[in-house]
């Protein structure tokens, strides 16, 4: 039977069997539509997602158990720049030990910015 120009619509194609079987299908020339079922999170119960969990405790374990934070401005300008230094610089072990999301530069550098490379805008 042949799959080309044929649309298979699987759940669970991130990992296992559902994977293999996307990454045949895709071999053999069919679309492929990956359908994910979010789960339900009771409000108030972060500990029930892992992620949110994860970066809660990042951030703790990091910045807010070795600060004290004097006004409202000082922490917003501390956390921010943990931040971007968690997203940008931080090698993260679940990508092979690189950051996230690199801080590009435009090349060649913006004449009008003195010559200094201009930063590309961040969406994080």
């Amino acid at each position: 039977m042949s799959l080309k120009g044929k649309t298979l619509f699987i759940t669970g194609a991130s990992r296992g069997i559902g994977l293999a079987i996307a990454l045949k299908a895709a071999r053999h020339g069919a679309n492929i539509a990956i359908a994910a079922k979010t789960a339900y999170i009771e409000p108030g119960s972060p500990w029930e997602n892992g992620y949110c969990e994860s970066i809660n405790g990042k951030l703790r374990d990091e910045l807010l158990n070795g600060e004290i934070f004097y006004t409202l401005k000082e922490a917003k300008i501390m956390i921010e720049a943990w931040r971007r230094h968690y997203n940008t610089v931080r090698p993260h072990s679940s990508l092979r030990y690189r950051p996230p999301a690199p801080e590009a530069i435009c090349w060649p550098p913006d004449q009008s910015a003195s010559g200094a490379l201009a930063q590309t805008p961040s969406l994080n």
